[in-house]
């Protein structure tokens, strides 16, 4: 399936995440969602590539130097940690247990997702070429 380059018009209940598809951590943690997404809501956008980089734009992130993944959720921008509870909450169980993390206040949660994402490279290594998805994952990939 194609999807359009225009968020909008997405189909109803899809979410777009934006990632760094150098980055080990990132690309890892995109195969997870592939892998776990069983209801299929998630459409991958790395960075690096044009629909990536003009939502980052969009939002006022500078794709050449980011320090979080975005999701669009219901034309809803989600950073930082926000992101990465809605992605594990869209899985479903037993990940959205990852949710109580809710109860430790956003400030609080974000330092230490601001501080794994600004030294992601260096914790957990950089790909010389971005991840490319298997073949059967090729139409979640924007």
């Amino acid at each position: 399936m194609s999807y359009p380059h225009d968020i909008s018009a997405l189909p109803p209940g899809k979410s777009i995440i934006v990632f760094d598809a150098v980055c080990i951590l990132c690309s890892a943690n995109a195969q997870f969602i592939l892998k776990h997404d069983q209801r299929q809501q998630f459409l991958l956008a790395p960075m690096q590539g044009k629909y990536g980089s003009r939502l980052y734009r969009k939002y006022g992130i500078d794709p050449s130097e980011p320090e979080t993944l975005i999701v669009v959720q219901n034309g809803q921008l989600l950073r930082n940690s926000d992101a990465i509870l809605a992605i594990y909450d869209g899985l479903g169980w037993p990940w959205k247990i990852a949710n109580m993390a809710l109860i430790i206040p956003a400030f609080l949660r974000d330092r230490l997702y601001l501080f794994v994402a600004r030294n992601r490279y260096r914790i957990f290594g950089k790909r010389e070429t971005c991840w490319v998805p298997q073949a059967a994952d090729k139409d979640r990939i924007l």
